[in-house]
């Protein structure tokens, strides 16, 4: 893995992204591993970040913002259930943002999501974002596409002005194959623990798969800045989507040269009776 996750999985400003050309299922940056021998691997990355997530709160300067976003049954809960949800939970927040309700739809489209923002030495993680307004408008046609366009750029000035204030935004799209969403849907009817995730709409939206491909080309390409990037992470396989983002927020905080704040007072001269 000689090339940096971060450089290798980052959408450059003004890409024209194609999502047909990338596969769900590559595993390029570990093609060593597979799901049995990935196991052990993730358990000690995830080790390393609680070490450094537990410096970068106790520096209390910065915050980081992880957006996920995919198509239905992408894997964003799971990816929160095996890389998140281990951490401190001193120091991360983990938001998922649903349709919105009335009063929230009473106000600005971001006024939900803005409250959700970290706080200095804390990682918010939005399950599902501000995206969704952007995206679910412009696929099924909510408002007209004034709406969802003037939105990009209320989205960037949102992102630049966090990022301005000393957020660390990373934002991931978890990539899966047409076929692979047709066998994670259809394994929710047949498992007991799945079945409560199935909606019958999940199929409508299945049926407009190409209109979501290129809304999300055209949001991806048009909203990854250098200030708030796009990460792009094949997830057909979950060990996999599991891995990379482990490694892209362990390469983030390892990035920032954390250590820990020195005392206001000389240790040696405390005495504790």
């Amino acid at each position: 893995m000689s090339k940096s996750l971060l450089e290798k999985f980052q959408v450059a400003p003004g890409s024209q992204v194609r999502l047909s050309e990338i596969a769900g299922n590559d595993q390029s940056a570990f093609p060593e591993l597979d799901k049995k021998s990935s196991a052990k691997v993730l358990e000690g990355v995830v080790e390393e970040l609680r070490a450094l997530q537990r410096i970068f709160y106790a520096v209390h300067s910065r915050k980081i913002l992880v957006v996920i976003q995919a198509m239905d049954a992408g894997g964003k809960d799971g990816t929160v259930r095996h890389v998140f949800s281990h951490m401190d939970a001193h120091g991360i927040h983990i938001t998922s943002f649903k349709k919105p309700t009335e009063e929230e739809l009473d106000h600005d489209f971001l006024w939900r999501i803005h409250k959700h923002a970290p706080k200095n030495g804390h990682i918010a993680v939005f399950n599902r974002s501000h995206y969704e307004d952007i995206i679910a408008v412009r696929v099924k046609k909510l408002f007209p596409d004034e709406v969802w366009q003037r939105r990009y750029q209320h989205v960037i000035d949102f992102e630049r002005m966090l990022a301005e204030e000393g957020t660390i935004i990373l934002k991931l799209f978890l990539h899966i194959s047409k076929d692979e969403q047709r066998d994670r849907l259809a394994a929710r009817l047949t498992r007991p623990d799945k079945l409560w995730k199935f909606e019958p709409d999940d199929l409508k939206d299945r049926a407009r798969w190409d209109d979501f491909q290129r809304a999300y080309e055209d949001l991806i390409g048009q909203t990854s800045k250098p200030h708030a990037p796009w990460f792009i992470i094949p997830a057909d396989r979950k060990w996999y989507r599991n891995l990379v983002i482990a490694h892209l927020l362990k390469e983030t905080l390892e990035g920032m040269n954390l250590e820990y704040p020195q005392p206001h007072f000389d240790p040696s001269k405390i005495r504790i009776d």
